[in-house]
């Protein structure tokens, strides 16, 4: 008798949404996939904007760690590469500015602190079990560091590598000492007097269009993936007898597993009948409204920032006064992307939480030199998500009668290579094959995910 197929529906064409259905691909004897979004291309935030000129940007995400092997392979399974850039930043102004490439009067101000920290660090990550719930402004306190020390230097370099923004000062202790520490992720060196060391390694990746588009493609090509653009999911119902019944504009589908891998918002207002578990660790995730503005206004970078053409910074952060811990960030895109270098500038500054927008310096930038707007929500690295999220994932996976699975990267941490490996964990949990084990660090890569939100391999 012939091997029944399994119905699946994956919920969203993010990252992790593409990652799971491009796995699930590979088996086309033992999945038929639908894949649903509510956008009118794959991408989820993560997109690639015309500049004008032949050019574009990426936008959403930039690049990260030469570490994150599964990105990496994934986008050489279709044909594309990244590009290796070496990062470089510039936080502050005037007294107060800091940077990479060579010793400032803020860091020789902080130089004491700034070789302690280095030992708090490692004292931290041997006993990451305990500071994991711990958030870093408590620690920091726990070991008498200045705030001006928080402020200008820690919680800036949290808010660059995380994304965490406005809300830095809240993120677990342990997930700061990932930054020096992670050997599948880290980003730097541990330098004791620029605190950052001068070299830094980073990658920058292809059009994001073009890869999800090819993604898109290749996951269709083997005639068990559909994708389905434009069509929102309404109502997810669990049924006793391990089905799901998924409701869309288009009427209502029946699947025998459905995968989640929307934001956590998303997934808790259209399941029907959550459990406790799912209510708790999907509701504790906390969403922010930010605003993304790309523009060409050169003025208002040297306004806000220690702006120095030559040095060829990539990252800005200019924090607000008198609460120095709130801040906006910018970036040079040209300096970062390899299809812009030797262009003009082109910069894209965050303005970060609507909820002190009246703190935003956004009405400053040229409006006839803003070229893109984009609002976007962005999920919190707080304490708490550390202590009832992260942990709470890997009891949720398979609920509703062993029929719902989750991914994406508010699952652990905001980094694309987070929500490749979740999206799949998620395809290995419904039976689909782990596809880069012949790569040992992709593999150390997905495994620790898959212990942390699926189960022990």
């Amino acid at each position: 008798m012939a091997e029944t197929k399994s119905r699946v529906l994956i919920v969203g064409s993010g990252a992790a949404g593409l990652s799971a259905a491009w796995n699930l691909s590979h088996h086309p004897n033992l999945f038929n996939v639908q894949v649903w979004d509510k956008n009118e291309k794959p991408g989820g935030v993560a997109t690639s904007i015309d500049v004008g000129n032949g050019l574009y940007i990426n936008d959403g995400v930039q690049g990260g760690s030469p570490m994150y092997k599964n990105t990496i392979r994934l986008m050489e399974a279709v044909g594309m590469k990244c590009a290796p850039v070496d990062m470089k930043f510039s936080f502050g102004q005037g007294e107060n500015a800091w940077n990479n490439s060579y010793p400032t009067k803020l860091q020789k101000r902080f130089k004491s602190e700034i070789a302690r920290f280095r030992y708090v660090i490692k004292f931290v990550d041997f006993f990451k079990l305990f500071f994991a719930f711990i958030p870093i402004w408590i620690v920091m306190k726990m070991f008498f560091f200045s705030k001006e020390f928080c402020n200008l230097m820690v919680y800036p370099l949290v808010a660059l590598f995380f994304g965490t923004g406005n809300q830095s000062e809240r993120v677990s202790a342990v997930l700061v000492t990932q930054i020096f520490e992670n050997k599948s992720a880290r980003m730097f060196d541990y330098d004791p007097q620029l605190m950052v060391g001068e070299t830094a390694d980073m990658i920058a990746f292809p059009k994001l269009g073009e890869f999800y588009e090819r993604l898109q493609k290749n996951s269709e090509s083997n005639g068990n993936v559909t994708f389905h653009f434009g069509r929102a999911v309404t109502k997810i119902v669990r049924n006793s007898n391990g089905t799901v019944n998924a409701t869309s504009d288009a009427g209502t589908e029946t699947f025998d597993r459905v995968i989640m891998a929307c934001d956590a918002e998303t997934a808790l207002k259209v399941l029907d009948k959550p459990s406790l578990l799912e209510r708790i660790a999907l509701g504790n995730v906390e969403y922010y409204n930010d605003v993304t503005v790309t523009h060409e206004d050169t003025a208002y970078m040297k306004s806000k920032h220690d702006f120095v053409q030559d040095r060829k910074d990539q990252y800005f952060i200019h924090q607000y006064s008198p609460n120095s811990s709130l801040m906006e960030m910018s970036f040079n895109l040209s300096n970062y992307q390899p299809q812009l270098k030797g262009e003009r500038n082109i910069f894209q500054t965050i303005f970060l939480d609507d909820s002190v927008k009246e703190k935003w310096t956004r009405d400053e930038i040229d409006s006839k030199k803003v070229l893109h707007v984009k609002w976007w929500r962005q999920f919190s690295h707080s304490w708490k998500h550390f202590l009832v999220t992260v942990p709470l994932v890997r009891f949720i996976q398979g609920s509703g009668h062993g029929t719902t699975f989750y991914c994406g990267a508010y699952t652990i941490a905001n980094l694309h290579e987070i929500a490749v490996v979740s999206g799949f964990a998620a395809a290995k949990r419904l039976g689909a094959e782990y596809p880069f084990k012949q790569d040992a660090n992709a593999k150390s890569n997905f495994g620790m995910y898959y212990m942390a939100s699926h189960k022990l391999l």
